[in-house]
């Protein structure tokens, strides 16, 4: 019996200390250069300002989003990273979960915060991610394995003089691809010039946690305080055991959290940094590369160590271990992804997986899995341009990416994360650039973006166990628009038994004429007549 009151008490302590988490969203267009140098530009924002602001909540909260759409034209929100186990229809994704809001509009995201880490939101509609609706979504652990008394964030973005639709229409113009880079981004952190980014005040001895975020669209970045030891601690929303690097290197949609140990004396000041690069970037001098400096104050007299030089690294992902425990899974099946740049006979430029371009359905894929009863199992289901695959309940898939092009690709799966099991060369046929974690008593790093090299292979995998629709992109806004996505059905079977679908979803889609039952052309058969078809692709290998 005492055991018993001991648990109930538990249960409503915690009951007691959730809270609705409540943000009022009117996504507006906002004209501005964002304080840099650049022809303003109409951008995205909330409640007629950018940056969005931060978002926070605790383990446990409720994360309730009311949303406005004064656009003229439809938008939607993704929480990136979070799992949204039960709630496949608040994942934001047009034509997937959802079928955005309509302008002038209303629509609210509820999510049960089941997950304590560094996230984002974002626009998943229309890329509105590029053109500012984009903000860091940090979701505190009241019992943090790694305690501190200050956090301190950097969220780091590129911001075009261009919107999103301009520069997609040079990328994709017939008789080949215009040159986007005569209009160049500037990076900005926290939502203002990189420039003016402000000085880090330590003091002697204390522990800090530093919070990194890419919500870059394009370029990698890189993070480091001179003299300093960077310990990792959490990778994309996962605890990890900690590990000492020099530098914290992130593509976009990755997210980094890390230790900081101040020195024990004033002796000094540092600099930290923070590098916009990338090597398939062209080289335009105060952008690719673009540096960032400031200072870390001990004291305002003490002089600023002089480094030998800034480090630069890939982040190491296959020598870092999640915290908790769980060894390498073994596959239940395997599937490849080739990364593959393509020209339509036309000359115009697509991205794909295995030479599906991504094209929207015409039904959500998550309603067509819900309403198609044992049709849902058939790929074809959900149409020949999303790439779809049906996956049952609980399989563990092992995905082989690999990008034979000259440009790399950062993989993002929603609803999951994955364990990171191998890399190595795709023409390496010695096997000695292949790097694997170990079979037994290493528990794999999970992250849900992983970074493919060009001339590179990754393997991860994942456990099917969060039923729904499920998007895999790349994370350069660019090839989400050119058609670097494919859909991953868990279990629907089991969706049509567990998941049950708002009426307000529902509504969204009524107002835009679209259909929720059916499959991906509103038949209730195999008839798919009238689906988006993907294009002939031609391989262009010198992209």
């Amino acid at each position: 019996m005492r055991a018993f009151y001991a648990l109930l008490l538990c249960l409503l302590a915690l009951v007691a200390h959730a809270k609705h988490v409540v943000q009022n969203w009117d996504v507006t267009y906002v004209t501005t250069n964002r304080g840099l140098n650049q022809t303003p530009k109409r951008g995205i924002g909330v409640n007629g300002k950018l940056p969005v602001p931060v978002v926070e909540a605790e383990l446990g909260d409720t994360l309730v989003l009311n949303v406005r759409n004064s656009l003229d034209t439809p938008t939607s929100l993704h929480s990136h990273g979070l799992f949204q186990r039960g709630t496949n229809y608040y994942d934001g994704v047009a034509m997937t979960t959802e079928c955005s809001i309509a302008p002038g509009t209303n629509f609210t995201y509820y999510t049960k915060i089941e997950q304590a880490g560094t996230f984002w939101i974002h626009g998943h509609t229309h890329e509105h991610n590029f053109d500012g609706l984009r903000t860091p979504l940090i979701i505190h652990n009241p019992k943090d394995p790694n305690p501190v008394e200050k956090e301190f964030l950097f969220a780091a973005e590129d911001w075009w003089p261009i919107t999103f639709q301009e520069s997609l229409a040079i990328l994709m113009q017939p008789h080949g691809p215009g040159n986007p880079y005569t209009s160049p981004p500037y990076t900005l952190i926290n939502g203002v010039n990189g420039s003016l980014v402000e000085p880090l005040h330590f003091e002697p001895g204390k522990t800090y946690k530093i919070r990194l975020v890419s919500m870059m669209s394009l370029p990698l970045w890189e993070f480091v305080i001179d003299d300093h030891e960077l310990m990792v601690v959490e990778v994309d929303g996962v605890a990890t055991k900690p590990k000492a690097v020099s530098v914290v290197r992130l593509a976009p949609g990755q997210r980094v959290a890390v230790l900081v140990t101040a020195k024990p004396n004033k002796s000094m000041n540092y600099q930290y940094h923070m590098t916009t690069f990338g090597d398939y970037l062209p080289l335009i001098p105060g952008v690719y590369p673009q540096q960032i400096n400031s200072t870390v104050v001990y004291t305002t007299d003490a002089p600023v160590f002089v480094p030998h030089a800034i480090p630069s690294e890939p982040f190491d992902e296959l020598s870092i271990e999640a915290l908790e425990f769980m060894p390498v899974m073994a596959a239940d099946r395997s599937l490849f992804f080739n990364a593959t740049y393509g020209f339509s006979p036309d000359d115009v430029a697509y991205e794909s997986f295995n030479l599906v371009a991504y094209s929207s359905p015409k039904v959500p894929s998550m309603f067509s899995a819900l309403t198609t009863g044992e049709m849902s199992l058939n790929p074809i289901t959900y149409g020949p341009a999303t790439n779809a695959q049906v996956l049952k309940y609980g399989e563990v898939v092992e995905m082989v990416y690999w990008s034979a092009t000259r440009i790399p690709h950062p993989q993002h799966l929603h609803g999951h994360a994955f364990q990171v099991i191998e890399k190595g060369h795709i023409g390496d046929a010695t096997g000695e650039s292949r790097r694997r974690v170990p079979e037994k008593g290493f528990s794999p790093m999970m992250r849900d973006t992983v970074m493919v090299y060009s001339g590179e292979y990754v393997i991860v995998r994942f456990k099917a166990d969060n039923p729904g629709a499920w998007i895999m992109h790349c994370h350069f806004d660019w090839h989400i628009g050119q058609g670097l996505n494919m859909l991953f059905i868990s279990a629907p079977q089991l969706m049509q038994k567990t998941l049950s679908v708002p009426k307000s979803v529902v509504d969204q889609c009524a107002r835009q004429g679209i259909p929720v039952s059916g499959n991906v052309v509103g038949h209730n058969s195999f008839n798919i007549d009238g689906a988006p078809k993907p294009p002939e692709l031609i391989i262009n290998r010198f992209y």
